[in-house]
């Protein structure tokens, strides 16, 4: 689209400032860099939450705070009923519904080019931040209502699809975990093992190391899966290892986040990534995997040493301890694997799905 078709963003919102004074709203929510709605973690305990700010459905939330700093700005359009969010984040709806989609603009709002934008401008801010008449001052282009209607229409269908494939996901990982319990878990008592079962751990069998790069250091369009501490997909132009492995989140947010990966790929240089050993057999990758993530990440998801940026260390991988079977883990595989298959399968379509979305938000311009 011609840039003679871009508008002042300004001219096209209004701020919302609307305060929960007769503490009507309960639902409390928070805002993540990601751009999505969370429920709050916050301890509320003597909070006054008559000043706590009220968001409706289609309204947006933002946060203009160390924008250059994180490379993100985190901005969405509130989707439920309404709830309540502290008066710190800014407020805003579009002014006329016919003219500007919500759902449009929050569409302009998920490109890569919209943050690196807000990025630019909030350099010169203090702490890198971006202020609300800079924001304003930022354009996008608003084509004729209908054509805005077909663009979210063609964008919803692919959000729709890549929504069911992450139930399917889910549903097929409560299937695994539910089998490696029945055969690893319940029952077992590690202080009295039965005959031909023993106490391992996961150093024994695998091979743990960690990446080189930075995120800053990826490419958009590179050719191989770039792993990071969040579930955020990067590509990089080149790979560290081609082969199975399990992925885990060291810090941050997502510390102890456990994913299965087979093929070429690159890593975080603070995620690590657990191979087998040559002289153990195949079958033990998809159990350690299962060890890894139905008991390693519950145990240490969000951290573990009460740090204020939660970590996991090498040893803390090497040194969990797991009950080993030989004839039972070699079974086991035999069950697991296709269903280890068929979330590699949603998973690699749920990626294209991503792609199809990340090209309709290009073709915005």
């Amino acid at each position: 689209m011609s840039k003679e078709n871009y508008r002042r963003l300004g001219d096209y919102i209004r701020e919302v400032d609307v305060r929960n004074r007769d503490l009507e709203v309960k639902e409390l929510v928070g805002l993540t860099i990601n751009k999505a709605f969370i429920p709050s973690v916050a301890n509320t305990i003597g909070t006054d939450l008559s000043n706590y700010k009220v968001i409706r459905k289609e309204q947006f939330a933002c946060s203009l705070m160390q924008v250059s700093r994180d490379g993100k700005m985190p901005v969405a359009m509130f989707e439920g009923e309404c709830a309540i969010m502290s008066p710190a984040y800014p407020m805003f709806e579009v002014v006329d519904k016919n003219i500007l989609l919500p759902q449009y603009l929050m569409m302009w709002f998920s490109r890569n080019e919209f943050d690196r934008e807000a990025s630019f401008y909030a350099v010169g801010g203090v702490r890198g931040s971006l202020t609300w008449q800079d924001f304003c001052d930022m354009t996008l282009p608003i084509p004729p209502i209908e054509q805005q209607r077909k663009i979210v229409a063609e964008y919803e269908t692919i959000s729709k699809r890549i929504r069911l494939n992450e139930q399917m996901i889910t549903r097929l990982e409560e299937t695994a975990q539910t089998l490696y319990r029945q055969i690893f878990v319940d029952g077992i008592d590690k202080e009295n093992l039965p005959e031909g079962w023993r106490k391992g751990t996961i150093g024994e069998f695998c091979k743990i190391f960690t990446g080189r790069k930075d995120v800053s250091e990826t490419s958009e369009n590179g050719l191989y899966t770039f792993f990071s501490c969040s579930p955020t997909t990067f590509k990089s132009d080149d790979f560290i290892y081609d082969g199975e492995a399990v992925l885990i989140a060291g810090n941050g947010s997502y510390t102890g986040r456990v994913n299965y990966f087979k093929g070429k790929f690159d890593l975080y240089q603070r995620t690590y990534a657990c191979t087998l050993l040559q002289n153990v057999d195949k079958s033990y990758m998809l159990y350690l995997y299962c060890c890894l993530k139905f008991g390693f990440e519950k145990k240490y998801m969000g951290g573990s040493r009460g740090s204020s940026i939660p970590y996991i260390i090498r040893g803390d991988i090497s040194e969990y301890q797991i009950v080993v079977n030989d004839y039972i883990i070699k079974t086991f595989y035999r069950y697991i694997r296709p269903i280890v298959e068929d979330i590699r399968r949603y998973e690699y379509m749920t990626g294209i799905m991503n792609d199809l979305r990340s090209l309709l938000l290009a073709k915005m311009e």
